[in-house]
């Protein structure tokens, strides 16, 4: 399992980071270096939370922006691409889908306390998050993956790294340890209970029980 941890502290206007740098840990992170992961997980939340302010700050409602858009954007920006396997960059894909739901998920918050009664996100579950004026059923998502984990941790992590990050079967196969006929499972069951939660209004899934299947 990754040690996903989100800086809670605020931070000024943000400067992008030599790409050394942050290749530089990357690569330490992925040969074990817990250390570089604290150093790099705030770089990258900045620049996340940069694009996405400016995709999405001075927008009018209706348009429309993909997560894992901004996800790529940041990798290419921060990222000595023709350094890294591919197994870094899906571990760095990987970190970087929680921080974007973080901050996705943050903006709707705010977006939807500024403008009550206004109508809700359509949220279609597909390997790229599509979001229109962020809003209540963004956050819905959202609680129905944190009521998924408390039963089953890795499908939530599989959705959220496909969902918010974009990765591949693959790459999720690798940021988990897992097979990917496991992640192809997952994504499968975990994307109908999402679904059939979001469609049934305000969810109770917290005291339901997440599907699972034998031998997992």
């Amino acid at each position: 399992m990754l040690p996903f941890s989100i800086p809670d502290t605020k931070h000024g206007p943000p400067g992008t980071p030599p790409t050394a740098q942050v290749t530089e840990l990357l690569l330490a992170w992925g040969a074990g270096d817990e250390a570089a992961f604290d150093a790099l997980a705030p770089l990258v939340y900045d620049e996340l939370r940069r694009l996405a302010r400016r995709y999405m700050g001075g927008e009018r409602d209706g348009h429309t922006l993909q997560a894992t858009a901004l996800v790529n954007e940041a990798y290419l920006k921060l990222v000595e691409v023709n350094q890294v396997r591919w197994q870094n960059r899906a571990h760095f894909f990987a970190m970087s889908a929680r921080l974007m739901r973080r901050i996705l998920v943050d903006f709707a918050r705010a977006r939807h306390a500024q403008k009550r009664g206004a109508a809700a996100l359509q949220v279609s579950l597909d390997e790229a998050l599509l979001v229109v004026a962020p809003g209540e059923d963004l956050i819905a998502l959202d609680d129905a993956l944190e009521a998924l984990a408390t039963v089953h941790a890795r499908k939530s992590q599989v959705v959220e790294m496909r969902f918010f990050g974009g990765l591949s079967v693959e790459e999720t196969a690798a940021a988990l340890d897992i097979s990917t006929d496991t992640v192809t499972r997952d994504w499968k069951v975990a994307k109908a209970w999402l679904l059939r939660e979001l469609a049934s209004g305000p969810h109770k899934a917290a005291g339901e029980k997440a599907p699972t299947r034998r031998g997992q």
